[in-house]
């Protein structure tokens, strides 16, 4: 192997050793009732309903999850809650 490629080699091994110290391995299942977010090292960190609220002119978010879902049925008409 030449001093070219064992230099290359050692400085990806740096660089990902680098990188890692700021990234967590993480899991998101956006489910039809409910969105979980896991993280390794600590499980589920987030688990709320795939619920969300908007008012309907803007669009903008009013909420999300728990209390989205709280809405549903509820809401007058210029916000929508969506499952």
């Amino acid at each position: 192997m030449s001093k070219f490629i064992k230099f290359i080699d050692g400085a990806k091994r740096k660089v990902n050793d680098i990188l890692g110290l700021f990234s967590n391995d993480l899991g998101i299942d956006l489910g039809t009732a409910t969105t979980l977010v896991y993280v390794k090292g600590e499980g589920i960190v987030l688990c709320e309903p795939s619920v969300v609220a908007i008012e309907k002119g803007t669009n903008k978010v009013l909420a999300v999850g728990l209390e989205a879902k709280r809405m549903l049925g509820r809401t007058p008409g210029d916000i929508l809650a969506i499952r």
